[in-house]
């Protein structure tokens, strides 16, 4: 089973190994290692930040990964979301479907948006191909947007609108539930 739970102090320094951990930093905009005191100002904006929102992603009552919702713009009702599994475990699990939907269901159901986007870094085919499985349809791609290890990577944006989830949404539940993924 995949949920998501708040953001906590318990979760400062474990988010700091899974930043650093070169399997999930090489998703980051920033591969650079992250310091203590960075990461620590990070996560104290994070959790008093009213425009973002982060969640432990756990499995099976043990927290393997996060997931954000960020630059949240409550008058025009938009946001952007990422996530990260860092436990290997979870690979080839649909724990990144699981995460995906419940995000989606936080978004649109709990946050009352009406588009939520997200941006991948290009190399990164199969998060994209997992977001256009969900529905999100690539808006735009941000060429040479990012710099990382000396070379310039371009940035796929991606979006959805509520009305494109509610359409979507039972499929997905249906699927998840029937695995055990979900609630």
């Amino acid at each position: 089973m995949i949920e998501l739970t708040d953001l906590a102090e318990e979760h400062r320094w474990q988010l700091l190994d899974w930043r650093n951990d070169p399997d999930v930093a090489r998703y980051m905009y920033q591969s650079d290692p992250i310091t203590r005191e960075v990461h620590d100002a990070w996560f104290t904006r994070l959790l008093e930040a009213p425009d973002h929102l982060g969640w432990a992603v756990v499995m099976d009552g043990k927290p393997v990964g996060a997931a954000f919702v960020s630059r949240i713009d409550t008058g025009n009702r938009h946001a952007f979301w990422a996530f990260y599994l860092a436990d290997p475990a979870t690979r080839g699990r649909g724990v990144g479907s699981a995460v995906e939907y419940l995000v989606l269901e936080k978004a649109f159901t709990e946050l009352k948006l009406h588009k939520l986007c997200c941006e991948v870094l290009s190399f990164n085919q199969a998060v994209v191909t997992m977001h256009k499985k969900f529905g999100f349809v690539e808006e735009g791609l941000l060429r040479e947007h990012r710099r990382r290890d000396g070379e310039w990577l371009d940035v796929h944006v991606l979006a959805m609108f509520e009305h494109e989830w509610a359409q979507r949404r039972p499929g997905f539940e249906e699927k998840l539930r029937a695995r055990g993924l979900v609630a």
